[in-house]
């Protein structure tokens, strides 16, 4: 499909003044096209769930997560991967971005890196991806080059694969077993797909993932248990979350953490089952790091 016919190309009859618009019309009319975002990422929510069923049993029979893409959907990639270690406590392995051009176009545009089909291929290659593996191809126009080597090279190995695009009868969906279509429309500037389909496709990994960390056990409540104390605001939040589902003093909740080097899970065990470190410790790799099922199993096995 010519560029030119994609919806994300086409002109926005709302903003066609644009130019002429004082700053307050302007913001305001920005603001008016991104309310639709919401909306058009809940049409797409069946496809959705099923790439997150397809994560979250990917991750827990020891598979990863890997996004690719270029440009704006290479760089939103690499943001909900590297936020995944210190909010999930997952090794940096367990959800990877692979960008056209490398990681260094995320700071600075690597002009032609996305028209090289076969680069696409190279790099997935390079991650030694198998059949228990997850590839989520990212493309706004929907027809990357780069983006359909690495889905057709995921393909061939047995991958799970899944597109996400802003286009109706998308490229890539052919080379996906699992297709998202957001269809996103025109764009407040044509073309300028960083707007309103990047921030539907941002929307979109923020849910695969956070959905499939809930999943596989990383949240208990809606508190983030499997948090990565690295710094004092998390060292801090990790005081709060013991002791608000504990409801014991922060001070009690900073020495239990202490014994178990502030790993915020067995924490909680240790206080609402009332066993040792190495209790909670055994009853959480019994639940498969379940923390709701850790304090029921430990709680039964003391009656």
């Amino acid at each position: 499909m010519k560029l030119t016919n994609l919806a994300t190309e086409k002109r926005n009859q709302h903003t066609a003044h644009i130019d002429t618009m004082s700053t307050k019309e302007i913001l305001n009319v920005i603001n008016k096209e991104d309310m639709t975002v919401a909306q058009r990422v809940q049409q797409v929510l069946p496809q959705v769930e099923k790439v997150v069923d397809a994560v979250s049993h990917a991750l827990s029979r020891g598979g990863k997560l890997f996004y690719v893409g270029a440009g704006t959907s290479g760089r939103i990639g690499i943001m909900d991967a590297v936020e995944c270690p210190p909010t999930f406590s997952t090794s940096p392995e367990l959800v990877q971005a692979v960008m056209a051009g490398g990681t260094g176009a995320f700071v600075q545009a690597v002009e032609g890196a996305e028209d090289e089909e076969e680069r696409g291929i190279e790099d997935l290659e390079k991650r030694n991806i198998t059949d228990l593996d997850v590839v989520i191809g990212i493309a706004a126009s929907g027809r990357t080059p780069y983006v359909i080597g690495a889905l057709k090279h995921a393909k061939k190995v047995g991958a799970v694969t899944v597109s996400l695009s802003s286009n109706l009868d998308s490229a890539i969906s052919k080379f996906a077993s699992i297709p998202i279509e957001v269809e996103t429309g025109p764009e407040v500037l044509t073309g300028s797909t960083r707007m309103k389909a990047a921030t539907a496709h941002k929307m979109i990994l923020n849910m695969i993932t956070t959905t499939a960390m809930i999943k596989i056990g990383k949240v208990y409540e809606n508190l983030m248990v499997d948090v990565k104390v690295s710094n004092k605001k998390l060292k801090d939040r990790a005081i709060s979350i013991v002791s608000t589902i504990t409801n014991v003093a922060e001070e009690k909740a900073t020495e239990i953490l202490e014994i178990t080097n502030f790993e915020v899970k067995p924490a909680i065990v240790m206080l609402k089952a009332n066993v040792s470190f190495e209790e909670a410790q055994s009853y959480i790799t019994q639940e498969g790091g379940f923390v709701r099922e850790a304090i029921e199993r430990a709680r039964k096995e003391r009656v």
